[in-house]
Order: structure tokens, then C-alpha cells, then sequence
């Protein structure tokens, strides 16, 4: 048989290999090759670029299972990258939007009310993200946003007299925090640290949406790398980041080295530096074996605490695993139901679900199995003929588990009783993503646990050395994950790149081995962003 490629002549050894094709590994390639280096190799796991980001056609528009919007304008690189490559409008007029919020029997709330219970949610809010930069500290044996906008709402609600009042407008905070979980990345709002939730900074501008698709952004990044660099279908196993020496007999023996490098090969570490120009070796589960000066890790914090533990050789230094095992990642999904006709007042953006509360039992295993719907907190109108809802946690992985057709029928089951509206059609197409499903994610994004805290992002993102005379690190790590400020985002994916990168292409000077603390300050990366 004629083989197109003769793999014995395939390239093996590179100055950097990125693992992982998302927006943090494909930036963290277009800022090294805009400063020279295209000596470079992206391994993605997946048969696609893109990572958490996957826009879909359905009902003739584009519509996300990933990544849904660019979160703010000022400062924001994606959105700057967005608007030089004509994929966003610079005018963004909002739609109007009217929110319609009915209990399960069907009755709808006064607007009045729902815009009186949403102001003082956002005022229990804003409180909770002032103990970040503030000298007070929350009452006594309250460690969570959930435990203390719970509290609040208790002390909101002690004045109300009238029981039927009391139960909607408990329904209301209720719905509000289910939403809260969908932000935030999580199960409950029980599970985020009180004290760190100031820590993720919002930029200015509001949701922007791109009309071609949330994909569309790795377009422009991607035409800046040379061509052939980027392998799909190819899951890292293992890297070995440290070379067997005398002293360490835990790492697998150095293979394939050329000539040149394997003279000082079995040489114990010494007080001059390594000069191996291929320190680093990828095993990736196909067999397949690559080398590099520099390997940058950018796998979702889902996949690090699943593989961890056994992806590195040696294993990760115990206080990166720690943090590892402290940070949330969290899952939230997406359920689209398109239908063949509009049933919804035209004039209806949005229909709030206010379930019945029932404290009892809410977190039980059965409970969830049989309730996992209750954790829908919401259907936006994307279109006349297109619904979308939210739903985290434990019950969105019991979700995962179903069939289309069941969600299906269990949403219009829900739409029917809410809407008090019998003849609610049954969507003739629905479709849910699986992000903790997917063995390359294991989740949606990252959020800060009760017991964990902006050290633990930074210790995360904390280079390694293979030896302590190195200049340059061996292994980064880069990807929303490792950004102390705009965790959970795209654009802090996309500046954690830039991190890494600069880390190998600004000049070779000595300095003391510490945490990059660049990402972690405003004004800093405000002033470093180079998209041209």
C-alpha cells in the first residue's frame, strides 16, 4: 500500500507544543508566532478546534453549546479581536425584552413585584462581593454566597404578613439563585467562597453576541499560524517533564534525543544549566511521542482533576494539586427546543419558572433523579420558533444521562403547566449539550469553593522548571482556569495564552522562579494587549 506520508519522517521535535486547540492554546500560538516563534505544535484531543467554544446551525441561525457571549468591551481582547476582524457591529442595540414569571399552577406574577424581589437580589449581591476589598467580616458561621443571600432573604422576608405573598416572593429569590448557579458555574451557591466572590472582575459593556457564531472568533486567530501545526484527534497521555538523572529515578528514561542532546544525558543535575534542547517529551495515547523546549498545558481544570494525578511524570507538585482539587468546575447546560409554529405572545422574550420550594429533600440523589427538571430556572425566546433554557449542577449531569425525546417531552410537559396552556406544541427537534459528559472537558468552567481562593488560580497557573538553574520553564499551564480575575471566560482563556506565551519569548534574564503575577493586575495586561 502507498502511504501519503511517510510518518518515519514526521516531525518529532519542536521548540513549544501546545496541548489543547481552544482560545487559550490558540492564542498563546498567534502571540508566539506575531514574536517570532512558529516552531510550535498544537496536540487537540478532539476531532475539532474550538475546545469549549462550538457553534451549531439549528432553525437556519447560529446557535452556541458552548461559550454564549463576549463578556464586555472595555479591555476586552476577544471583543477587540471580534471588532478588527468585522464579526461584531460596533453599535450594540440591545432587544427589548419583556419577562413573563408564572408558578407552576400557572398563575403570572406581577411585574412590579419580580422588578422589586430583582433589586434587592442585586443589592444581597453587590454585598457579597464587597467583602473581597472590604476590612468587615460576614456573621458568624457564614462561608458562602448561598448561606448569606439566604440570610438576607429571610430578614427581607420576616416583615411580609401575608403567607401567599411571602411563598412567591421566596419563589422569586429562589429562581434567581438557580440562575446565579448557571453564572457562577456551580451546583449551589452554597458551594461559592463568600469572601472570593468579589474576585472575578467584570468588564464593562454587557453580552455581546457574534452573529456568525461564537466560532467564528478562532478564524482570524488561526490564519496567523503557519499551516499543518495543528493536530487533531490526538489525547495526551503522559508528560514526562523532568529527565531521568542519578537523583530521580521516578521519570521514564529519555528517548529519541538527537546526537547533540544526549551527550549530558544520564549526567545528575549540576550547577549548570540544562542545555538539552528537547527537555520535555508528550506521549500521547495513539503512541505517538513528541519533544519540545516548552510544553504548554492548557486542558480544562475538569480534565486536571480527573488526569492530574497521572498525566505528569513526575507527578504535579503537591500544592498544585491541592489547588487543583479546591477550585469548582462546575456544569451548566443548554437545552434548545426548536418548534414548527410560534405559540408565544410575540411580545415575550423570557418565561421565569417559579417552582415550589421543597428544602427537604432538594438534596438527595432520588430527589434529583426524579426532579432534575426543577433546576430549569428559565426559557428565553431566541426566536419566534426557538426556546433555550439553563440548567446546572447534579441535575444537569442526571440530565445528560436522558434521551432527547424525554427532555423533550419533560419541557413541554413544563411549558404546558406553566403557561396554564394545554395545546404547547411538542418541539419537533431538541437538543442538550453533555459538558460534563465530554471526556476533554468534564464540565463548563471554573468557580472559586468554599475553602478556595484566588492563591489557588495562581498556584495553578505557576510554571514548572526541570531544574532549578532553568531561565525558561518547562511546563506552563494556561486556559480560564489559571486567570485569578476573569476565570470562567473566554477572554481570561485568551490573555492566559498571552501570559504563556511571553513567558517563553521575552528576553532570557535571570530572575527568581515565582508565580506570574502579570494577569493578575488590571492595568498591566490593559496596557500589554497587541492584536495587530
Amino acid at each position: 500500500m502507498i502511504m501519503s506520508k511517510d510518518e518515519t519522517k514526521e516531525k518529532k521535535k519542536y521548540k513549544i507544543i501546545i496541548i489543547g486547540a481552544g482560545i487559550s492554546g490558540l492564542s498563546c500560538a498567534a502571540h508566539l508566532v506575531q514574536n517570532g516563534i512558529s516552531d510550535l505544535l498544537i496536540l487537540e484531543a478532539r476531532n475539532r478546534i474550538g475546545g469549549r467554544i462550538l457553534s451549531i446551525d439549528l432553525g437556519g441561525q447560529k446557535v452556541e453549546l458552548g461559550a454564549n457571549w463576549i463578556h464586555g468591551i472595555l479591555g476586552n481582547p476577544v471583543f477587540e479581536l471580534a471588532i478588527q476582524n468585522g464579526l461584531v457591529n460596533v453599535v450594540n442595540i440591545p432587544k427589548q425584552h419583556k419577562i413573563v414569571a408564572a408558578t407552576e399552577d400557572g398563575k403570572q406574577i406581577p411585574f412590579i413585584m419580580l422588578a422589586e424581589i430583582y433589586e434587592a437580589y442585586c443589592c444581597f449581591l453587590k454585598r457579597c462581593e464587597e467583602y473581597f476589598i472590604s476590612d468587615y467580616v460576614p456573621p458568624a458561621g457564614i462561608n458562602s454566597v448561598g448561606e448569606h443571600i439566604n440570610l438576607e432573604i429571610e430578614l427581607y422576608l420576616k416583615n411580609v404578613t401575608d403567607a401567599k405573598e411571602k411563598s412567591l416572593k421566596r419563589q422569586i429569590f429562589d429562581c434567581l439563585l438557580k440562575r446565579e448557579t448557571c453564572i457562577s458555574g456551580c451546583h449551589s451557591m452554597n458551594e461559592i467562597d463568600l469572601l472570593e466572590l468579589g474576585s472575578y472582575t467584570e468588564l464593562q459593556g454587557g453580552n455581546i453576541v457574534l452573529p456568525s457564531g461564537y466560532s467564528s472568533i478562532l478564524t482570524p486567530l488561526v490564519k496567523m499560524l503557519p499551516e499543518d501545526n495543528i493536530v487533531t484527534n490526538c489525547p495526551v497521555k503522559t508528560i514526562f517533564w523532568r529527565r531521568k538523572t542519578d537523583n530521580n529515578t521516578d521519570t521514564e528514561e529519555e528517548e529519541e534525543v538527537d546526537d547533540a542532546a544526549s551527550d549530558d544525558s544520564d549526567k545528575t543535575v549540576t550547577d549548570v544549566p540544562i542545555t538539552n534542547p528537547h527537555r520535555v517529551k508528550v506521549l500521547c495515547e495513539n503512541g505517538k511521542k513528541y519533544y519540545a523546549d516548552h510544553v504548554i498545558v492548557t486542558t480544562p481544570l475538569g480534565v486536571l482533576k480527573e488526569h492530574g494525578k497521572t498525566m505528569f511524570v513526575p507527578e504535579l507538585p503537591q500544592f498544585k494539586m491541592e489547588a487543583i482539587e479546591r477550585l469548582n468546575f462546575g456544569t451548566v447546560d443548554k437545552i434548545y427546543l426548536e418548534y414548527d409554529r410560534p405559540f408565544l405572545n410575540p411580545s415575550i422574550t423570557e418565561v421565569m419558572l417559579l417552582w415550589e420550594t421543597d428544602e427537604a429533600s432538594s438534596s438527595s440523589d432520588d430527589w434529583i433523579t426524579s426532579n432534575w427538571f426543577r433546576k430549569i430556572y428559565s426559557f428565553t425566546k431566541l426566536t419566534d420558533t426557538m426556546l433555550l433554557g439553563w440548567i446546572s449542577g447534579k441535575e444537569a449531569e442526571f440530565m445528560e444521562t436522558l434521551t432527547f425525546e424525554a427532555v423533550a417531552e419533560k419541557c413541554t410537559e413544563i411549558l404546558r403547566k406553566f403557561l396554564k396552556d394545554p395545546y404547547v406544541p411538542v418541539p419537533k427537534k431538541c437538543i442538550f449539550t453533555t459538558w460534563k459528559k465530554q471526556p476533554y472537558s468534564k464540565g463548563s468552567y471554573t468557580s472559586i469553593g468554599v475553602g478556595a481562593s484566588q492563591d489557588d488560580i495562581e498556584s495553578i497557573a505557576q510554571p514548572l522548571y526541570s531544574s532549578p538553574h532553568q531561565l525558561k520553564p518547562s511546563v506552563l499551564f494556561a486556559g480560564e482556569h489559571t486567570h485569578s480575575n476573569f476565570y470562567s471566560t473566554c477572554h481570561g482563556a485568551y490573555l492566559s495564552g498571552r501570559t504563556a506565551a511571553l513567558a517563553i519569548y521575552e528576553p532570557e534574564v535571570s530572575q527568581e522562579i515565582c508565580i506570574e503575577t502579570e494577569n493578575s493586575d488590571l492595568s498591566s495586561w490593559l496596557a500589554g494587549i497587541a492584536l495587530d
